[in-house]
C-alpha cells in the first residue's frame, strides 16, 4: 500500500503526501488574513524611459572615404537607430506636453464656469433671501395696522391738532400786521 491509501483508510483525505488538511473554517482562515504583521511593498511609479542623450564628443567618427570595413554599416545603423528614437521621443514629449496644456486650459475654463454658475446662483439665493425679508417685514407691518387702527389714527388725529394750532397761531401773528394791501394794483 502506498501512503495516500494509508492516508484515506486513517480518514486523512486532502494531500496525496498522507498528511491531513487543516479544517476549512471560515473563521480561521478570516482570522489568519486579518492577522498580518507584514507590510505591503507598493511599487513606485517607474521613470519614463528617456533616451541617451546624443554625445558631445565623438570619438569614431566615420569618414566618407571608400574602404569603410564591413562592421562600419552597422555601427550606423545602430547610431541611426539611435537618433530616430530620440527624435520620436522628442515628439511624442511634445504632444503631450501640448495635451497637458489643453487639458490645464479646459479645467481652468471649466473652473471659470463653475464660478460664474456658482456666482449666479448666489446672487439668486440672495434675491429670493431679501424677498422673503421684506415680505415678512410687510407682513408684520400689516398686521400692527390691522392690529392698533385705532391708536394710528388717534396719533394722526392729535399731529393734526398740534398742526393746526401752529397754523392759527402764525395767523394771529400775519394779522398784526399785514405784508400787502388787497384790492390796489
Amino acid at each position: 500500500m502506498d501512503n495516500s491509501s494509508v492516508a484515506r483508510k486513517a480518514g486523512n483525505e486532502g494531500c496525496a503526501c498522507g498528511t491531513a488538511a487543516p479544517p476549512a473554517s471560515p473563521l480561521l482562515v478570516v482570522g489568519v488574513y486579518s492577522v498580518s504583521e507584514k507590510t505591503v511593498p507598493i511599487p513606485e511609479k517607474l521613470n519614463e524611459w528617456a533616451p541617451r542623450p546624443p554625445p558631445e564628443f565623438v570619438r569614431d567618427v566615420m569618414g566618407s572615404s571608400a574602404g569603410a570595413g564591413s562592421g562600419e554599416f552597422h555601427v550606423y545603423r545602430h547610431l541611426r537607430r539611435r537618433e530616430y528614437q530620440r527624435q520620436d521621443f522628442m515628439d511624442a514629449m511634445a504632444e503631450k506636453q501640448r495635451l497637458d496644456e489643453e487639458f490645464q486650459k479646459k479645467l481652468e475654463r471649466n473652473k471659470m464656469i463653475a464660478e460664474e454658475q456658482t456666482a449666479k446662483r448666489r446672487r439668486k439665493r440672495q434675491k429670493l433671501k431679501e424677498k422673503k425679508l421684506q415680505a415678512k417685514k410687510n407682513k408684520l407691518e400689516q398686521k400692527k395696522q390691522e392690529k392698533e387702527p385705532d391708536q394710528s389714527q388717534e396719533r394722526v388725529s392729535s399731529e393734526d391738532d398740534e398742526e393746526d394750532s401752529k397754523e392759527e397761531e402764525e395767523k394771529e401773528d400775519d394779522a398784526e400786521e399785514p405784508s400787502f394791501v388787497m384790492g390796489r394794483g
